[in-house]
């Protein structure tokens, strides 16, 4: 969507280079997960740090003198730090976090005064699930919603902002999945689930949404008798005109699956009203392709 709308935005109209910088943003998005993983790494190295610093201060304090190292010792942080795909990403992305001591400090002081952060300090269980289920929640709780720090993602990738909601799902689902066994060599996941099926997938959008451009127009303006396309909100033809592609081009995608998924995109990009209109508009291109036989579904209840 954010690509069709730079290339329809653009005077140039380069459909190669436009294609370029999809894939490109798409692989960004992989940045942003590793992102997030070295983050927790991080945070492991930033309470260590404060954690010697407390006790060589002027009046260190018993605690600061013995201090409760189980949240460095961390098991599930532990096996993040010496996986070799973790590592290996971070080096060839260029991800650190060196220079923002300060903000990761934050959100570890803000961890710190937790319940969570109390129960699992002083609970005596050790074994791994208790760790990674901490971690978990410390996720779930402190970190992906924390404010400053989904600030500085958008400072770092304008599109960061939208990618954080499909970046913070994968990092639960790992924490969730992980296992005690895991070697230092085990495998990521992976931003696609069919890598050569979903490229697929995007290439055939980003392009037929271009190439049968004015066709899908005249659908909508044929619709809109009484607005002038120019004057309905860009956003809106924007996700109408993937639809009806999606519709159109797709046979393996149910008719239905296509219509709700851009409306719910709607409600995230347009206007409050966006939805209503984008749906009646939809549903009546929808009727006439069926009457016209112009829809071609392969696969039984494709069509509702």
């Amino acid at each position: 969507m954010q690509a069709l709308y730079g290339f329809f935005q653009s005077d140039t109209k380069d459909l190669a280079k436009s294609e370029k910088e999809l894939f490109a943003g798409i692989d960004k998005i992989y940045d942003l997960f590793i992102y997030q993983l070295a983050f927790l790494i991080e945070l492991k190295h930033v309470a260590t740090v404060l954690m010697e610093d407390a006790k060589i201060k002027r009046l260190p304090t018993v605690q600061d003198l013995n201090p409760n190292l189980k949240f460095i010792e961390n098991k599930f942080i532990n096996q993040l730090a010496e996986n070799v795909h973790i590592k290996r990403e971070i080096s060839n992305r260029r991800i650190s976090w060196n220079n923002e001591f300060e903000l990761v400090k934050k959100v570890f002081n803000a961890i710190k005064v937790s319940a969570d952060f109390e129960k699992y300090m002083s609970v005596s269980d050790d074994g791994y699930a208790t760790h990674r289920n901490f971690a978990l929640e410390m996720f779930k709780e402190s970190i992906a919603d924390f404010e400053l720090l989904n600030h500085w993602y958008e400072e770092k990738n304008l599109h960061w902002g939208d990618d954080i909601y499909i970046v913070n799902p994968m990092i639960v689902k790992m924490l969730e999945s992980s296992k005690e066994n895991a070697t230092s060599d085990s495998a990521l996941m992976s931003l696609y689930k069919d890598k050569e099926e979903d490229m697929a997938f995007v290439k055939e959008l980003f392009r037929e949404t271009i190439m049968k451009n004015d066709e899908i127009e005249k659908l909508i303006g044929d619709k809109t008798k009484n607005w002038e396309v120019e004057r309905i909100a860009m956003m809106d033809v924007l996700l109408m005109k993937m639809a009806i592609t999606e519709i159109l081009h797709f046979s393996s995608i149910p008719v239905k699956v296509s219509l709700n998924e851009f409306i719910e995109i709607s409600k995230m990009y347009s206007t409050p009203k966006s939805k209503i209109f984008i749906n009646g508009i939809l549903d009546k291109i929808v009727a006439d392709l069926k009457s016209g036989n112009k829809l071609t579904k392969m696969g039984r209840g494709l069509m509702e």
